[in-house]
């Protein structure tokens, strides 16, 4: 099946997804778990899992799926998959509990270790994020569908910087920790994917994650940076891959915007700081 045909799919299944979740959102019923590693969970989580994985495996029965809330194969079940679709049916589940909005369902597809399709739905922004590999990222919302890119910078040493953070972090505690050579504004945000989004859509410029996070939380949303001009890499620069190791769990990370920056000088003062 062609990359449209499976992007078309993967769209229609988090929109479905989307709007199940903003049913519950609104009516607040839903019970919260906690997990192993005491990280929540909900009962919206749960159905909405159930929605993506049953319409993913009725439009492509031939596509391992691999979830943030289903079993996990070992590796040396699933290293043979040449695709897989790779689910978080809510990035930001957190988000979700503290009702600010930011969160978000995340469809990608992988292949070969990277992902060539990655959809990202915003309940909350009615807003869809989307690209494939080669055909460029879109956003689709209530004012159309548009191109995204990430934001050029008129001077890439000087410019200031957008640093998306949570809306957690205190700000203060962010900049301290940037080169003062440069001027840094800052973008509070939700989940780790809808940074991702905003930065695409040239929002923000750069957005460190240190902590523990899954593939689920950036296989969509490397399709979709990677075809708006920026970039996720781990912290210290090297690519991320896929489905090559026993565990789930990414590196550090970071997401970065125009590429003329010189983002790895900023990167490493930021880690140190740390």
């Amino acid at each position: 099946m062609p990359y449209p045909d499976l992007l078309a799919i993967a769209k229609d299944a988090a929109k479905q997804a989307g709007a199940v979740i903003l049913d519950i959102y609104d009516s607040g019923d839903f019970t919260e778990y906690s997990k192993d590693d005491a990280s929540p969970v909900t009962s919206a989580d749960y159905k909405a899992n159930e929605i993506i994985t049953a319409l993913l495996e009725q439009q492509t029965p031939d596509i391992p799926i691999m979830s943030e809330e289903s079993e996990h194969l070992c590796l040396a079940d699933r290293q043979a998959w040449p695709r897989y679709w790779l689910i978080d049916p809510i990035d930001g589940t957190q988000e979700f509990i503290a009702r600010s909005g930011d969160f978000a369902v995340n469809i990608a597809l992988i292949e070969n270790n990277q992902p060539v399709i990655g959809v990202i739905y915003w309940p909350a922004g009615e807003s869809l994020y989307y690209a494939s590999k080669g055909a460029g990222a879109f956003k689709s919302s209530a004012i159309g569908e548009q191109q995204i890119q990430v934001k050029a910078f008129d001077d890439p040493e000087n410019d200031p910087v957008v640093i998306a953070i949570s809306r957690r972090q205190k700000r203060e505690n962010v900049l301290k920790r940037l080169d003062q050579n440069r001027t840094y504004q800052t973008l509070p945000a939700g989940s780790c994917s809808l940074k991702a989004c905003f930065i695409a859509e040239g929002k923000a410029d750069f957005f460190m994650r240190l902590g523990i996070t899954g593939e689920w939380d950036t296989g969509a949303s490397q399709c979709i940076v990677s075809e708006a001009g920026g970039l996720i890499r781990s912290v210290d620069f090297e690519p991320m891959s896929y489905n090559e190791r026993e565990s789930l769990e990414n590196p550090n990370f970071v997401i970065l915007g125009d590429q003329a920056v010189d983002w790895e000088e900023l990167v490493n003062y930021y880690v140190e700081e740390c």
